[in-house]
């Protein structure tokens, strides 16, 4: 039964419809206060490593390298393990990349899927200095999956960036 014509519009059309957008709002926080600290650079795992520390600060639910299996007409083909689950609803995937494009956003996609879940992160902490922070969610009408460009000093007063209501 393919029930996705009974699924909300998860990109935000429908304003009432976008998910986990206080949980997503306190996420992307905690990447700004990681940059801030640790500035671009580093590989991808110090910033994992490094929202974890700050997940725990804020009081922030989390899981790190949860196991998921791929399955292939039901038999086990592999796995898939990602970087983070925030609040138990978000997948956090961290990059550092030139830019995020929809090779990293159809990931996502395959990531939220395999694993059930409906919002997916990706935060790229690649570019330097302020050039605005990139805010795209354009994966699938199914699943919610926002690409943010980590590269200010902080996180933006704008309403460019801010998450609909």
């Amino acid at each position: 039964m393919n029930t996705d014509k009974e699924l909300p519009d998860l990109q935000g059309r429908n304003k009432t419809d976008f998910l986990l957008k206080e949980e997503t709002r306190a996420i992307i926080g905690c990447a700004f206060e990681v940059l801030n600290e640790l500035g671009h650079g580093l590989n991808e795992k110090c910033y994992e490593n490094a929202l974890v520390v700050e997940f725990r600060l804020r009081g922030i639910g989390f899981s790190q390298q949860r196991q998921f299996e791929v399955l292939y007409k039901s038999e086990r083909v592999g796995l898939f393990i990602p970087d983070l689950i925030a609040f138990d609803q978000v997948i956090v995937d961290t990059k550092v990349i030139d830019r995020i494009t929809d090779t990293e956003r159809g990931q996502m996609i395959n990531y939220l899927r395999i694993t059930k879940l409906r919002v997916g992160l990706i935060l790229n902490f690649n570019t330097p200095g302020w050039s605005g922070s990139e805010l795209s969610s354009n994966c699938s009408p199914k699943y919610l999956c926002l690409s943010v460009s980590i590269c200010g000093s902080a996180w933006p007063d704008s309403s460019l960036y801010e998450l609909p209501d």
